[in-house]
C-alpha cells in the first residue's frame, strides 16, 4: 500500500493509480486543515479577514492567505488545476519581454490547454481552437477567455464547497481563540 505523500508538491506528480485510496486522502486533508491553520494563524491574517473570504471569490483570491488556503484545498480534493491557471495567467499578464511572453505561452498551452495535458482545464473546444491559434503570436491577454471560464467555474463550484468545508470552518473557529 503506498505511503501518504508528505507534501502537497508530491499529489501533484502523482498519477491517478498512485493517488492513495479515500480513507487515506482524508487523513490527508485532516493533516493539511491541521498544518494550515498552525502555519497561518490568526497573527499572518488581519483581523476579520478569514470571514471576509465569504463575500466573493474575488475578494478570497485578493488575499494571499485566502489564495494560499483556497489552493490548498483544491489540492486536497485533487482538484487544483483551474487555481493554478488563473493564477500564471494573472502572472502571464504581467511579462513585458516577448521572448519570454512567447515560451512562457507555449509552457502553458502545453500543461493547461492542449488536449491530453497534464493539468488540463475544462473549457470548449472553440475556446481552446482560439487558444491555439493565438499561440502563433502570443499576446498578454491570449488566455482571458480561457481564464473567464475557469475564474466562473471555480465561482460556481470549487469556491462554495471551500465555503462548506472542514478546512474554512477549521479556519473561522481558529479566530475565536
Amino acid at each position: 500500500m503506498p505511503s501518504l505523500p508528505r507534501t502537497t508538491k508530491e499529489l501533484d506528480i502523482m498519477t491517478k493509480e498512485e493517488r492513495p485510496p479515500q480513507s487515506q486522502r482524508k487523513d490527508f486533508k485532516m493533516r493539511l486543515k491541521g498544518k494550515l491553520i498552525r502555519s497561518q494563524s490568526a497573527e499572518t491574517r488581519l483581523p476579520g479577514e478569514t470571514l471576509h473570504w465569504s463575500q466573493s471569490l474575488e475578494t478570497l483570491l485578493k488575499s494571499k492567505t485566502g489564495k494560499a488556503t483556497f489552493q490548498a484545498f483544491l489540492k486536497s480534493e485533487f482538484s487544483d488545476e483551474n487555481i493554478e491557471f488563473w493564477m500564471i495567467c494573472e502572472d502571464f499578464k504581467k511579462i513585458k519581454h516577448k521572448y519570454t511572453l512567447n515560451s512562457r505561452a507555449k509552457k502553458i498551452f502545453e500543461r493547461y490547454i492542449q488536449t491530453e495535458a497534464p493539468k488540463e482545464i475544462n473549457i470548449d473546444h472553440r475556446t481552446r481552437e482560439v487558444i491555439k491559434q493565438n499561440m502563433q503570436t502570443p499576446t498578454r491577454y491570449c488566455f482571458d477567455e480561457a481564464q473567464k471560464i475557469v475564474f466562473g467555474l471555480m465561482e460556481k463550484d470549487s469556491y462554495p464547497r471551500f465555503l462548506r468545508s472542514d478546512l474554512y470552518r477549521a479556519c473561522i473557529k481558529s479566530l475565536s481563540y
